[in-house]
């Protein structure tokens, strides 16, 4: 879903196994990106979530997917029912998210 944080888009999704998935969710399952612990929670690699090129510079992220990031948290670990910002390389708890971010449309 499109939204609001701190007056700039960000695409995020609700985790969920059952919700509809935006495609950008369904081709970072197909990539590995996104992908399902035993227990039922979402493993997350951040890095290759729409990375930006300023953000990269700035983290100093160097080499490639699964190589030396500098200090860039790689994986992140979200429960069913958190929110995946995708733009701002986030999880983020649905209490935070209804204080925090504006649904658009």
């Amino acid at each position: 879903m499109k939204t609001l944080y701190k007056k700039k888009l960000a695409d995020v999704w609700e985790i969920s196994k059952t919700n509809e998935q935006p495609e950008w969710v369904k081709q970072a399952f197909a990539k590995n990106y996104l992908r399902w612990t035993t227990d039922n929670r979402l493993v997350v690699l951040m890095s290759a979530l729409e990375p930006s090129v300023i953000t990269n510079i700035k983290f100093g992220m160097v080499g490639s997917v699964g190589g030396g990031f500098a200090g860039y948290a790689m994986y992140s670990v979200g429960d069913i029912g958190d929110f995946l910002d995708a733009t701002n390389h986030k999880i983020v708890s649905k209490k935070r998210f209804h204080k925090q971010y504006v649904i658009q449309g």
